[in-house]
């Protein structure tokens, strides 16, 4: 296996860590006090390529392979988290969605705009009482003559004040469990759509986070995704693209942990020296260390795995479990090692312990990650190629 990266690749990352420099870590500090960032960053972000960068040419993408999208989120998240989750829910969620199972006109509606920075785009499965239990949702949806009818509500939706199209999952047969559910592509200007932030989270502050409802919507026959019934079937595949996103962001803000505390550990004295001379502190950036190079072989090899058009779901899995709990673990690591002064404003390592706890739970809690991985050591689940999976790289280009 070949571990190094391209030219291209080489000159992505140096060009994403420069934005993230001059762009996000000066203001950071103030737009996660805010609740909100500046939404030029989305307008610099598409100049940059970064809302299209894995969507081939032809659909108005970079057409760049999988692991430069896990490069660009990795120095996204190095900045805050709530960009990296912008680029995960907008492209992995949505976009490579579409991608993989968007109709030829439904690409060029939806996708061409979103893959050029033009509309955003987000992703609604979780409801109040559906998250790691995905077929206890209650959103409904009832063909009537070209329309759909869609009831019910989501929660904790990134994204929810900002995106202009939704990936919507809700039941069309409830009598058929999770083979009953399907996915729409649902515009913000439809009627009947309203959303509302959630204020007063404990991390990712600068993002947005919220509601979405549907009250009597209707929703065009055509922006069905799939087919009836494969709304479950969807949602998982979308999650391996999701996860991978965020497993790469972790190693980002695993990156940023040790940044900040190597600088405070050259700084800081303690007893008559540097506290990066104390034992238990080497104890700790060794960890770090340790947390990022396992973190990144790990989001490298199912990137690999994409890029070979090879379903990657289990390998996905095991990336996202362990370098989202290494993440956390840095962060936990670089508060202590700071004192007192981590606990505070005055340095961004309480940012990162913040920060650090949403990607455990969302997208498939630790939990739920340590089932499946035990699943498949038990030979009790395995993997099937998808019907329509994502095309390889050597398709793309």
């Amino acid at each position: 296996m070949d571990f190094r990266f391209s030219d291209e690749q080489q000159m992505l990352r140096q060009t994403v860590r420069h934005f993230v420099d001059d762009e996000i870590i000066p203001y950071i500090s103030k737009w996660d006090a805010a609740g909100s960032f500046d939404p030029a960053i989305w307008r610099k972000l598409a100049h940059l390529g970064l809302l299209g960068i894995c969507i081939p040419e032809q659909y108005g993408g970079s057409g760049m392979d999988y692991n430069s999208l896990a490069i660009a989120c990795e120095e996204l998240e190095r900045g805050d988290t709530a960009f990296r989750t912008a680029v995960s829910v907008h492209t992995g969620l949505n976009s490579m969605s579409l991608l993989q199972w968007g109709t030829e006109a439904q690409k060029q509606r939806y996708l061409v705009p979103q893959a050029k920075g033009e509309k955003i785009g987000a992703f609604g499965l979780t409801e109040p009482g559906a998250g790691s239990d995905v077929a206890a949702l209650t959103t409904k949806a009832r063909l009537e003559g070209d329309h759909y009818r869609l009831n019910g509500q989501k929660t904790w939706i990134s994204l929810c004040d900002v995106a202009d199209h939704f990936i919507v999952f809700a039941y069309t047969d409830t009598t058929l469990q999770h083979r009953g559910i399907s996915a729409f592509i649902v515009e913000r200007t439809m009627p009947g759509f309203s959303s509302k932030a959630i204020k007063g989270k404990y991390g990712i502050r600068a993002g947005n986070t919220g509601e979405l409802f549907f009250d009597n919507m209707l929703v065009p026959k055509e922006n069905l995704l799939g087919q009836e019934g494969e709304g479950f079937k969807i949602a998982m595949a979308s999650l391996d693209n999701g996860r991978f996103t965020v497993a790469a962001g972790a190693v980002g803000l695993i990156d940023a942990c040790l940044e900040a505390s190597v600088a405070y550990c050259k700084t800081r004295q303690t007893f008559g020296k540097p506290i990066g001379q104390h034992q238990l502190v080497k104890q700790m950036l060794a960890k770090m260390a340790a947390g990022y190079e396992m973190s990144r072989l790990l989001v490298y090899q199912a990137g690999e795995l994409k890029n070979q058009g090879v379903r990657n779901t289990r390998q996905t899995s095991l990336a996202k479990w362990q370098a989202c709990d290494f993440a956390n673990q840095a962060a936990d690591d670089a508060v202590q090692i700071h004192g007192a002064y981590g606990y505070s404003d005055d340095f961004p390592v309480a940012r990162f312990l913040r920060n650090s706890k949403a990607p455990v739970i969302y997208e498939g809690t630790r939990e739920i990650h340590t089932l499946m991985q035990a699943d498949y050591v038990l030979g009790e689940r395995q993997d099937q190629p998808l019907t329509n999976s994502l095309p390889a790289w050597s398709q793309m280009k």
